[in-house]
């Protein structure tokens, strides 16, 4: 009998850690990185004593709440840089990083916000900031991608894309995916095709970027001449 107390004591420790995970996996991921403590031990139906048992800090259960999604985020980044085509690792990079963060509040939050305790997210987000900078200069040399990106855009991006947050999740998805695709066409250069930039009124009026295709007499195509 006294062989098998120490093994049953530590079973239910690993199996209330777990429990205390899972909670913490679903409130931080609705409710983000503010929800109290007490609010994941009432998830996980345990005493509040037996959470700080297992994590005596916020900073140490957020650490590990999101160890899959730090991973998949590491996984993002190095899939990017050896993506042999710079401009296509750049959009995956955008699409999966989206995803994450649509999947969870809690992880959107840590990643954007810099949570001040959680070091660890801290050394994630400047890894994918040194990745999307290293990106960005291989697509721009390639053509791909336009001239006046710079890397705190990606913040940028992430900080609009939060409001996407308050959705349930299969919306969520879905809008972060539409959300993903209108963010990487914003980024991507524009082909100079060399064609008229018609002003008003079809003339030169000292505003449009080809004067001489409004002079007198030179209309737009397929439209008349204005006085």
């Amino acid at each position: 009998m006294t062989g098998q107390l120490p093994q049953t004591v530590r079973s239910d420790a690993r199996d209330n850690r777990a429990h205390i995970l899972d909670a913490a996996r679903a409130v931080f991921g609705e409710a983000g990185l503010s929800a109290p403590m007490r609010a994941i031990a009432r998830h996980a139906d345990l005493a509040p004593a037996t959470l700080y048992r297992h994590f005596p800090t916020k900073q140490a259960l957020i650490a590990q709440t999101f160890t899959e999604q730090r991973r998949a985020c590491h996984a993002a980044v190095r899939d990017a840089l050896t993506d042999a085509d710079p401009w296509h690792g750049f959009q995956n990079l955008i699409q999966r990083i989206c995803e994450l963060h649509a999947r969870s509040k809690g992880f959107a939050d840590a990643f954007v916000t810099a949570f001040p305790e959680a070091t660890d997210f801290a050394a994630d987000r400047e890894r994918t900031l040194r990745a999307v900078a290293e990106l960005a200069r291989r697509a721009q040399e390639a053509g791909e991608l336009r001239p006046g990106f710079v890397v705190d855009d990606l913040i940028l991006m992430l900080t609009a894309h939060q409001g996407l947050q308050h959705a349930p999740l299969p919306v969520r998805l879905t809008a972060s995916r539409r959300f993903a695709a209108f963010v990487i066409e914003a980024f991507r250069a524009a082909p100079d095709t060399g064609a008229p930039t018609p002003c008003c009124r079809h003339r030169a009026c000292g505003t449009c970027a080809h004067p001489r295709h409004c002079e007198p007499g030179n209309p737009v195509a397929g439209e008349p001449d204005r006085p």
